[in-house]
């Protein structure tokens, strides 16, 4: 089917670019950009949330920081050990 179409100056430079790159007919190009764009329009878009940042407080003073970090440090050290042993 033929049909004209109005298509923005910049847009229709990418698509140039894309027949040159890969060496298809113009038509073709624009037929699967077109099938592309109507494919992405039917997926539904990811839900977008705002995260809030909020304080938990200071530590407390009996908890120790330097050794909250070795232990979490040598339980990742333990979990990667595991992996490495499943994989063999």
């Amino acid at each position: 089917m033929r049909t004209t179409s109005t298509i923005e100056d910049q847009l229709l430079d990418d698509l140039k670019q894309r027949v040159r790159a890969s060496g298809q007919p113009f038509r073709q190009v624009v037929e699967q950009a077109l099938r592309a764009g109507l494919s992405a329009l039917d997926r539904p878009q990811p839900a977008r949330c705002r995260l809030e940042p909020h304080s938990l407080g200071k530590p407390r003073a009996a908890f120790d920081l330097v050794k909250a970090r070795a232990l979490a440090d040598a339980l990742e050290d333990e979990a990667i050990a595991e992996k490495s042993d499943q994989s063999r």
